[in-house]
């Protein structure tokens, strides 16, 4: 189910241990830890591997967050907003992962601009629950929609290169 290349970016993915979200006050904190560890060294080794596609950060708690994120395509930059919220039942439930600016643009998203995440998103992270977090749902998530979502649209003329000025 999962590829050689999909299993070796999650096997350099640090793996949370604390169960807990928002809800959870002194545990919540903990987890946020543990989120930023993780999150941090994912992007470390983007960067390391030349594959650096994304930035994020949250709000004082932790429970909402916002960036950007970006796919190079024929070597030009696209870039998006990107934006979600922790559920109140994190890490049980996965975070809805958006790029507003792309809503309505492809069947693959609901309204919103919350990507469709597939089949083997959801199956994939309930088996590893509390382990996967924020990291593994960019991984496993925005990751690859992107990968086949942005070309596509680009195909379709959906969307366009915007040179970046200033």
């Amino acid at each position: 189910m999962v590829d050689d290349s999909t299993r070796k970016t999650l096997s350099n993915i640090p793996l949370l241990k604390t169960k807990a979200g928002p809800r959870d006050k002194e545990l919540w904190v903990e987890r946020l830890k543990e989120e930023y560890q993780s999150l941090i060294k994912y992007v470390q080794n983007n960067k390391d591997a030349d594959n650096d596609w994304f930035r994020l950060e949250s709000n004082k708690e932790g429970t909402r967050w916002f960036g950007k994120c970006w796919f190079i395509h024929d070597l030009l930059k696209y870039e998006f907003d990107v934006e979600f919220d922790i559920p109140v039942t994190y890490p049980t439930t996965a975070p809805e992962i958006a790029l507003p600016e792309l809503d309505g643009k492809t069947a693959k998203m609901y309204r919103g601009g919350k990507i469709c995440l597939s089949d083997h998103f959801k199956p994939l992270w309930a088996r590893n629950v509390p382990k996967f977090g924020i990291g593994h749902a960019m991984a496993l998530g925005l990751g690859p929609w992107l990968a086949v979502e942005i070309p596509d649209l680009i195909a379709k003329g959906v969307i366009s290169y915007k040179e970046k000025t200033g």
